[in-house]
């Protein structure tokens, strides 16, 4: 079922202005920094929120649609929600938790709780049919809030930061389970996710959000080879510059130069890997063209690797071995230079 959204609403100060479309059986990633409006997205397509300008559909049936006074209660949307605490009944058990929604939409009690059993034991839960959510670990109350949104055979699947709430020990499992159980659904799929990996995982293709507005869209691999803000660089672990390009000299909108690998001319974006950058107590020789004194702002380890945080005139993190850092011998707030090749260098129109 294609999903068809344009979504225009003001809440406040903030104003989220997308649109979106998904193909039946995809699954689309939204990516986005906290305050982007990924939930408020989600609640527009649930019907939680009416939207102030645009359109929903879902199929041939307009969901939500100021401008002919068109709007479908949620109760009445072929719509299923999972929320990032999952917001099980605390109350019920396995089985009437996932009854609960098909009973919601008219269901017969008995026959709904034969068809919630049913989904439980697809999903393997069979043994947890009567064990209320708190006797369940992280990953169990998933399938449950999981079977309770596909027992409802909705044409669209929201999922609302579905790993957030588990520990890192379960994560990964949880997420090759879900991706498992994603393949089985026929509908259109939203997934809202900070986690790169797990947009990777799961999702088909992604759209970056960041303070309403989609920056960047397409696969992961698309995404992370240009990066278009500083949110998406530091996401996936780059450095971000934006200025402009004369010749083969791009220069910072901070005002720091490098000699690039190309012959542009206009406003630009350069990516760079942080591996790509050497540091060294002196000036070094050789033959990189691109070498500049700077002070080292921060130091932080991640297991054997170091990212070194670089200062002015071109703010970049350089990533270095934990040898690499103890020969070097410098500290944050000491001066060092850096180094770095043009063909380490990718530039693309801003």
């Amino acid at each position: 079922m294609h999903l068809n959204a344009a979504i225009r609403i003001r809440l406040g100060a903030f104003d989220l202005d997308i649109d979106l479309a998904v193909e039946s059986g995809e699954v689309l990633a939204i990516l986005g920094p906290n305050g982007s409006g990924k939930t408020t997205l989600l609640r527009c397509l649930a019907g939680l929120q009416p939207i102030d300008g645009g359109c929903i559909s879902l199929g041939d049936t307009v969901l939500d649609d100021p401008s002919t006074d068109t709007f479908i209660p949620p109760e009445r949307r072929h719509v299923s929600f999972v929320f990032q605490d999952y917001l099980l009944f605390a109350h019920l058990n396995a089985i009437d938790n996932v009854a609960f929604g098909l009973q919601a939409r008219g269901v017969a009690r008995r026959v709904a709780r034969l068809q919630a059993s049913e989904w439980l034991e697809r999903l393997g839960l069979g043994t947890h049919l009567r064990h209320a959510p708190g006797a369940l670990s992280g990953g169990q109350q998933q399938r449950v809030a999981l079977a309770r949104a596909l027992a409802t055979e909705p044409q669209l699947l929201l999922l609302d930061e579905p790993l957030a709430a588990l520990d890192a020990t379960t994560h990964a499992a949880v997420r090759r389970e879900l991706r498992e159980h994603l393949r089985g659904f026929g509908g259109a799929r939203v997934l809202i996710t900070h986690n790169p990996l797990d947009a990777y995982a799961l999702a088909d293709r992604i759209i970056v959000l960041e303070g309403g507005r989609a920056t960047q869209s397409g696969t992961l691999a698309s995404i992370t080879a240009r990066p278009r803000s500083r949110y998406v660089a530091q996401l996936f672990g780059t450095n971000f510059l934006a200025g402009h390009t004369v010749g083969d000299t791009f220069t910072s909108d901070g005002g720091g130069t490098l000699v690039v690998d190309a012959t542009d001319n206009g406003p630009t974006y350069a990516s760079i890997a942080p591996s790509a950058i050497s540091i060294f107590r002196a000036q070094p020789d050789g033959s990189p063209r691109n070498v500049w004194r700077t002070t080292i702002t921060n130091v932080e380890s991640t297991f054997d690797r170091v990212r070194v945080g670089l200062g002015e005139p071109l703010p970049m993190v350089a990533e270095i071995t934990a040898a690499g850092l103890a020969a070097l011998d410098r500290h944050p707030g000491d001066e060092v230079w850096a180094a770095l090749k043009t063909t380490e260098i990718t530039t693309y129109p801003a």
